[in-house]
C-alpha cells in the first residue's frame, strides 16, 4: 500500500511538472456563442422585413421584453453556470481534479484536496465544494 501510494505521488509531482494545455476548456462551446451563418442572418431580415407593420412592432416589443427578463436574470446571478455544475459533479467523484480545473493550475489548494481525499474521502469532497462554490 505505501509503494502504491508513493508511486502516486511521484506520478502527481511528474504531472505537475508538464504545463497544463488549457484547464479551461471543459465544454464545447453553446449554439449561443456560435455565429449564425451570413446566409441565415440574411434570411432572417427578409423574413422579418416581409412581416405587415403591426406584426413587426410586435415582435419588437416581446424581443424587448425578453432582452430585460434576461438582464434581470443576469444580475441577480441566482442560477449557477453550466462550469460550475460540472466541477460540483466532479468534486464529488475527484476532489484534485475539481479543484484543479477550478485554479487552473496546481497550487498548495489542490495539494490539500489532494491529502484530504487520499486520507478521508469525505473532507476532500467537502474542501473541494468550498472551493470552488466559495470562489464567487
Amino acid at each position: 500500500m505505501k509503494r502504491l501510494v508513493l508511486s502516486f505521488l511521484a506520478l502527481l509531482i511528474l504531472a505537475s511538472s508538464i504545463t497544463p494545455l488549457s484547464a479551461a476548456v471543459i465544454l464545447p462551446a453553446s449554439p449561443a456563442t456560435e455565429e449564425p451563418s451570413p446566409a441565415a442572418v440574411k434570411a432572417a431580415i427578409e423574413g422579418f422585413k416581409s412581416l405587415p407593420k403591426a406584426e413587426r412592432k410586435l415582435k419588437i416589443k416581446e424581443l424587448r421584453k425578453e432582452l430585460k427578463k434576461f438582464k434581470v436574470a443576469k444580475k441577480a446571478g441566482n442560477e449557477p453556470s453550466t462550469n460550475t455544475v460540472l466541477l460540483v459533479i466532479l468534486a464529488i467523484l475527484l476532489p484534485p481534479l475539481a479543484v484543479y480545473l477550478h485554479e487552473g493550475v496546481i497550487n498548495k489548494r489542490f495539494w490539500i484536496s489532494l491529502i484530504l481525499t487520499l486520507l478521508f474521502w469525505l473532507p476532500g469532497i467537502i474542501y473541494a465544494l468550498i472551493i470552488i462554490l466559495g470562489d464567487k
